[in-house]
């Protein structure tokens, strides 16, 4: 039986794309961890782990060095930490795999606009490139009700300074996570918000209340109705007519996605939106996914 080198401290995530990364946890949980939606860290309280056990974590890899090219650094919002913490963490990895390409993260918008100019340049020479942004939602009154802590403002300064800062973003939006009363203003607004900031990658994903939907509905502040699938379809609709991107990847093909888009925007925009209206026309069609158990 393989044994992995190093015990992580579970529930671990990652980003789907960073699937063939290392992982290495240089915190445990996340510093806000009060998100209506997320389920993901609830089972920790949140702590920076020693310097010395993630340089072990590190240097138990040495034998495969050559082969790493990726690294990604959990658990969420390890930004949170203090910059000179950072740069010796990103000099550890820059000296152990000199075939190192790409160091990413999770990032909030908030974390992003706290550290200065300088230091996200610094970050970024010493390798990380690459910050993965769950957004949720553009719409302040949306990110209010699921407990985001940020705001229409804060989100795009957020992007925008780490974009000046020469950092990649993949951001994420929630179809459905502000119910029915809002969902309008969920869709134009996360539209402006990707606008205004342009990012590399951007993708969608259903709202999934795996506690069920009275935990969310609980969590939520305010009243929550949850989207049908044809409002869910007229939701991405809205979001995908008034985007207007130049050059970004995008995606909605989690496991949540009834109805799966890759491809590039702007110049895949039509077609998108055609997938969109065959959808909306044949809820149950040939194109769409099944709900998911779990999902």
């Amino acid at each position: 039986m393989y044994t992995f080198p190093i015990q992580y401290h579970e529930p671990l995530f990652r980003p789907p794309s960073e699937g063939r990364s290392l992982i290495i946890q240089i915190t445990l949980g996340c510093s806000w961890n009060k998100c209506s939606f997320c389920e993901m860290y609830t089972s920790k309280s949140f702590k920076a782990r020693k310097e010395e056990d993630v340089f072990t974590d590190i240097e138990t890899f040495l034998p495969y060095a050559s082969q790493i090219t990726k690294v990604f650094l959990a658990d969420g919002d390890p930004l949170v930490l203090s910059t000179p913490r950072l740069l010796r963490i990103l000099a550890k990895l820059n000296e152990t795999f000199p075939n190192l390409r790409r160091i990413s993260t999770y990032a909030s918008p908030s974390n992003l606009s706290r550290k200065s100019m300088e230091d996200l340049i610094l970050l970024r020479e010493n390798g990380l490139s690459l910050l993965y942004v769950g957004i949720e939602s553009g719409d302040s009154e949306v990110l209010e009700a699921i407990q985001k802590g940020e705001t229409y403002q804060t989100t795009i300064e957020g992007l925008n300074k780490s974009k000046e800062a020469g950092m990649d973003a993949s951001v994420m939006i929630i179809n459905g996570v502000g119910g029915l009363h809002l969902t309008k203003q969920h869709a134009l607004n996360s539209a402006k918000v990707l606008n205004a900031t342009q990012p590399k990658f951007a993708s969608t994903l259903v709202l999934t209340a795996h506690k069920g939907l009275e935990h969310y509905q609980n969590r939520y502040k305010g009243e929550f109705i949850e989207l049908t699938n044809s409002q869910l379809f007229q939701e991405m609709k809205l979001f995908m007519e008034n985007l207007k991107l130049e050059h970004t990847i995008f995606r909605s093909d989690h496991a949540s996605n009834r109805l799966v888009l890759k491809g590039t925007l702007g110049k895949d925009k039509d077609r998108f939106l055609q997938q969109i209206d065959e959808a909306i026309a044949n809820p149950e069609g040939d194109a769409i996914r099944p709900v998911i158990p779990g999902y």
